[in-house]
């Protein structure tokens, strides 16, 4: 949904209704995880995806009556046992999807919406998508309050204290209730989609590996803050990429960057100076957070005369068990682009714990659960 708000602004800016279309659930091997959008123009024009390419073609069309009529509607797509070629997913995955209306009158609340996703302030979505009169319902859960109703105060109340819980893990997902809200019951569905602030990739030495790493973490959806000591070679010029470049000791930076809250399980730390007087004591601090990867570059060599000033300055074998040393896979990557690919490829297979094989030589299905360190990666 973030790529496609500059699109969908500027239709809700020029008063035309459109329809977006959001995978609100998934079983099996699904090729989009829940919150995967794509939204249709009421003059036809097309921005994201929802499959990959299977249903594309049906949601559009969907979509298109959905305008017409102003009414949601909930669609199911799997495989046809009798007919593979039906429209479906030839992976063999179900997803469902919600199709809504959204213009100036149908969704007030999405100017507001798309204000606190630009910036970063977390805002979570909850739609009633239960077929019946509900139906497209909606509740806006902000940090400070509540906008809308499901119709009922009980639902409301269970709806956003689960929705608080989703902000503060990252997570998308339906979750069920009686029609009053009531536990262990399953007569409502809610769809809640937590709109939280990119993750953070914190990249460490301002050296071309670094640029490379920066730009690929932008790709990936992360917040990317490069840090160095040097100020000659820490420089915007260097990193246009990334959203922050920083002129600080590391082990300094990375110490204040947690007392503001800023590192937690979904943050990447990449530690690319293979220099010990940087290194040591940043990894000191880096192995102590809660960030869900750390990598360090450097040599066989480099690794090991690490570990050894690492151990003298009382870092544990736990804590070494966190850390990815030399950082990536084993690609064969020798330039900066590919050490980066490298890099990327090892911290997408950490957060979903997937094993970094070939996919040729691995069974089984291909789309995995995604670890908990991950919620709400883009």
């Amino acid at each position: 949904m973030r790529d496609l708000l500059p699109h969908l602004r500027q239709w809700y800016a020029d008063g035309a209704p459109f329809a977006v279309a959001t995978v609100i659930d998934t079983f099996r091997s699904a090729p989009r995880q829940p919150g995967a959008a794509m939204a249709v123009s009421g003059d036809g024009l097309v921005v994201g995806s929802v499959s990959g390419g299977c249903v594309e073609g049906d949601v559009y069309e969907v979509a298109r009556e959905v305008i017409k009529t102003g009414l949601p509607t909930v669609r199911r797509y799997g495989v046809s046992d009798d007919d593979v070629f039906a429209v479906g997913l030839t992976c063999g995955g179900v997803i469902e999807v919600l199709v809504q209306p959204v213009d100036l009158a149908a969704f007030t609340e999405f100017d507001a919406i798309a204000d606190a996703v630009d910036s970063g302030r977390p805002v979570a979505v909850a739609t009633v998508v239960t077929t019946g009169e509900r139906l497209g319902q909606r509740l806006i859960v902000w940090p400070d309050g509540v906008t809308g109703s499901l119709g009922d105060s009980g639902l409301d109340a269970a709806v956003v204290e689960d929705a608080v819980a989703m902000l503060d893990q990252g997570a998308t997902a339906i979750r069920y209730y009686g029609a009053q809200g009531e536990c262990q019951r399953a007569e409502i569905a809610v769809f809640v989609q937590a709109f939280t602030p990119p993750p953070r990739m914190f990249v460490f030495g301002a050296i071309d590996f670094a640029a490379a790493v920066a730009r690929v973490g932008k790709f990936l959806g992360y917040h990317v803050t490069v840090c160095d000591a040097r100020g000659v070679f820490a420089t915007r010029q260097r990193f246009p990429e990334a959203d922050e470049v920083v002129v600080c000791w590391p082990h300094r930076f990375l110490a204040e960057a947690l007392e503001q809250g800023v590192v937690d399980r979904r943050s990447v730390l990449c530690v690319l100076t293979h220099d010990p007087k940087f290194d040591v004591p940043l990894l000191e601090v880096a192995l102590r957070t809660d960030a869900g990867y750390i990598g360090a570059m450097g040599s066989r060599r480099t690794h090991e005369d690490r570990l050894s000033r690492l151990r003298a300055a009382g870092v544990t074998d736990a804590e070494f068990a966190r850390l990815s040393s030399p950082t990536g896979l084993d690609l064969g990557a020798r330039t900066p682009e590919e050490t980066a690919i490298s890099i990327a490829a090892e911290i997408i297979a950490a957060r979903s714990s997937a094993s970094g094989q070939r996919l040729s030589t691995t069974t089984g299905r291909i789309h995995g659960e995604t670890a908990g360190w991950a919620a709400g990666v883009a």
